[in-house]
């Protein structure tokens, strides 16, 4: 028999629900994601560190879970909410169930949920934090502790996603870890690797699919914690800089940004997500909290270059203020249709841009993969991008 479940936000506003995996008590930041599949990258997105995510689509569970579409090395969300859990799958790729998939990692999955109900209320009133527990039923007592939970806001969460030590990504996967402490021979460990242009990784919570098209270009790729130095970055001799996605507050993760504005200029520059966020602050911007997040497979960013629109997946709760960057060789690249926020940014003098959303998608649509050719020129040329 399943357990009784109950999601209580910090407004006070509870949704009952029943468990279909695992069980517990959890506190985290409450958010809704529109895709219509996806699920199993989704919850693997490093990006959703430190929320309990909410899927609008009703049918969840229906295809599976398999090892080849994950995002990272783990279930990264705090909890999965769902309307209707389907405990059958019918896929040929399927090697296991959703609940046993949450199951073996630990994390709480309900259904039965009004996904419809939470969804609204969240647009309406904003993103809050909630607690989900299948042990205290009582509204009042798991109201307090949502409001009691530390939420997003100046939380550091990239350093509990970056890995631990820098690696090679070869052939779709992780490779093989790397030595960079003491002296190293650059050029001894680029060799292994095929492709023609060496691009290190500044891992933030990055995505794997990410790593997986910027390999199909013919870059080699050395993936390096979140708090490497500038130092160590240019010891390697890249032909350029990538920026990764990650979760929190991007205002928490000054040293990154530290990192950025000692780097602008020397070596050519992508970001995508968090790393648009960096790039941002290292401009001299500063970020917000949106109020409630874009996060899909269906968002209208418009490239303000040619007016084209692009149809993108996105997935952050933060956003660079474009009015505080005052420096006039920063032009604004593209934008938001449903809320006209800053969607990309470029250096005119520089070789650096960045957007706010997933070219990669994983899920979702590919309008956008033209940025990591645009990456490709930009290492090619050492121009600015625009």
């Amino acid at each position: 028999m399943a357990l009784e479940a109950l999601l209580a936000l910090e407004d006070g506003t509870t949704f009952p629900c029943r468990a279909f995996a695992g069980s517990g008590e959890v506190a985290a930041e409450v958010c809704f994601n529109t895709a219509m599949t996806g699920y199993q990258e989704a919850i693997t997105d490093p990006s959703y560190t430190g929320q309990m995510l909410a899927m609008t689509y009703p049918l969840i569970g229906n295809y599976g879970t398999n090892p080849e579409d994950v995002e990272s090395a783990a279930v990264r969300v705090s909890a999965f909410l769902v309307k209707e859990y389907l405990d059958f799958p019918s896929n040929f790729r399927s090697s296991k169930s959703l609940k046993e998939y949450l199951d073996d990692a630990g994390v709480l999955g309900v259904e039965g949920l009004d996904t419809r109900a939470l969804t609204r209320h969240l647009r309406i009133r904003g993103a809050m934090k909630g607690v989900l527990s299948t042990q205290d039923q009582d509204p009042a007592s798991l109201t307090q502790k949502a409001k009691d939970s530390p939420g997003l806001l100046g939380i550091d969460l990239v350093k509990g996603v970056t890995c631990v030590q820098p690696y090679r990504w070869q052939e779709g996967k992780v490779w093989e870890n790397l030595d960079l402490s003491g002296d190293f021979d650059a050029e001894a460990l680029w060799a292994p690797s095929q492709g023609r242009y060496k691009v290190a990784c500044l891992d933030c919570g990055i995505k794997y699919n990410i790593l997986r098209r910027l390999e199909q270009r013919g870059m080699k790729l050395i993936v390096l914690p979140a708090d490497t130095s500038p130092e160590t970055i240019l010891r390697l001799q890249p032909d350029g800089l990538f920026l990764s996605n990650g979760p929190g507050d991007p205002a928490a993760v000054t040293y990154v940004v530290d990192t950025v504005k000692e780097l602008l200029g020397q070596v050519p520059t992508f970001g995508i997500c968090l790393g648009h966020q960096m790039i941002g602050q290292a401009l001299g911007g500063n970020t917000f909290k949106l109020k409630f997040g874009h996060r899909g497979a269906n968002q209208p960013v418009m490239d303000l270059a040619t007016t084209k629109v692009e149809i993108t997946s996105q997935n952050h709760g933060f956003c660079v203020d474009a009015e505080t960057i005052d420096d006039p060789a920063v032009v604004m690249t593209h934008v938001n249709l449903n809320d006209r926020t800053l969607e990309g940014l470029a250096h005119k003098e520089l070789p650096l841009f960045c957007v706010q959303y997933h070219p990669e998608a994983a899920p979702g649509p590919h309008d956008a993969d033209y940025l990591f050719d645009r990456f490709q020129e930009m290492m090619e040329t050492g121009k600015p991008p625009v």
